[in-house]
């Protein structure tokens, strides 16, 4: 019996459990017949990952600094020491890593989460011309860096950015306890958002809703930091007691957060963004899992997504500005429980045909056996 191809996957910044990382590529791979290893910090409640995949702790850093520095350094030698055929990170802080890795005769992957280029130019806490120098070396190191490495990417239009690139979209898993699920009755006022909570995710718009909508109440269910909670909270002024905010500077688990879709009727799943160069060209994983559980979306109005959701008949766009278009929204949803559910059906329908993991599960196998078989092919010749 042959011995099974060693995959190690390695990440500084994203939790041992991220949904991509663990719950879809490393059980993926595992699944396959893989020896999968995890290199990730350790997990702040001491938990160690399912079997058959293991998890090789990082220690934790308070410091960002601290952590790219001698987070990546520590991730290097444990990645070493696993003599592994393929290394798969997933942190641009992570490229010298896997451009030593790959200079060791090692197959490297580098799988691109984010278009790091567009998000250091949006960051806030810089001003315009550093943010400017930054992306410029970013982009440089990256070119260096990458050459030579395969790039898994994981939204459609990082084609454009890295056309050599192989797409493998950040679909959910099709869950049987959604499909199982039926909406029955009357919605609640209520609209869950969930995964990390952030201002160019929406916080500030999402805190404003019971403000608009008197009689609803907003669930989010994802990491928050606690000083954006406190201002969220006073955007809501006097209904900062509707907004509900389950992860306060904690990581929330992908269990957790498919157990709250599930316990309560909700009104929809919202995903009010503010315009940025990276949101109005990508498709939202948050889209897919609301559809998954069978929610209508309430969405930003940008191009991509209107064409989305007018595409799978699953929600409804509007200018997160315009407090009337938002509002009336709500109402048309509450008013309309029939066509709610309907939208919410759609799109459980398009995730169980199209929109899924298990499509992407075979295109991630097929792509490392070609990686693999190529290695060898290489190896032998």
């Amino acid at each position: 019996m042959a011995t099974p191809k060693k995959v190690v996957h390695l990440t500084t910044v994203h939790h041992p459990y991220d949904p991509r990382i663990f719950h879809k590529e490393c059980k993926s791979l595992a699944k396959a017949g893989y020896d999968v290893t995890l290199i990730a910090q350790r997990d702040e409640n001491g938990r160690t990952a399912d079997k058959p995949i293991r998890h090789i702790p990082l220690k934790r850093y308070k410091s960002r600094w601290k952590r790219m520095l001698f987070g990546t350094l520590q991730a290097y030698w444990k990645a070493k020491d696993q003599n592994a055929e393929v290394y798969h990170f997933h942190d641009p802080e992570l490229l010298p890593v896997g451009w030593l890795l790959k200079h060791d005769g090692n197959k490297v992957i580098f799988d691109i989460h984010e278009d790091y280029v567009t998000s250091i130019l949006q960051k806030d806490y810089m001003r315009p011309a550093v943010k400017k120098a930054v992306a410029a070396v970013y982009k440089y190191m990256e070119k260096f860096f990458s050459k030579e490495m395969e790039l898994c990417l994981a939204e459609k239009y990082y084609k454009d950015i890295y056309p050599g690139g192989t797409c493998i979209l950040n679909y959910p898993t099709v869950n049987e306890k959604f499909i199982r699920h039926e909406r029955k009755g009357e919605s609640e006022d209520k609209v869950i958002y969930t995964g990390n909570v952030s201002e160019v995710r929406g916080a500030f718009f999402h805190a404003k809703l019971p403000v608009i909508d008197e009689s609803l109440s907003v669930h989010f269910v994802g990491k928050c930091p606690s000083d954006l909670a406190d201002e969220m909270y006073a955007v809501a002024g006097e209904k900062k007691d509707q907004l509900i905010i389950e992860g306060v500077d904690r990581f929330i688990d992908k269990e957790v957060i498919e157990d709250r879709y599930l316990s309560r009727n909700w009104l929809a799943g919202i995903a009010l963004f503010p315009p940025t160069e990276h949101y109005k060209r990508k498709e939202l994983t948050k889209f897919f899992e609301y559809m998954n559980a069978g929610l209508p979306v309430i969405c930003s109005d940008f191009p991509v997504w209107k064409e989305f959701v007018d595409k799978y008949d699953c929600g409804i766009a509007v200018d997160p500005y315009d407090d009337d278009a938002i509002r009336e929204a709500l109402e048309f949803l509450r008013n309309n429980p029939e066509r709610a559910r309907v939208m919410g059906e759609n799109g459980k329908t398009a995730v169980m045909e199209e929109l899924n993991w298990e499509t992407q599960e075979q295109k991630l196998v097929d792509w490392y056996e070609q990686m693999l078989g190529r290695r060898t092919a290489q190896t032998e010749g």
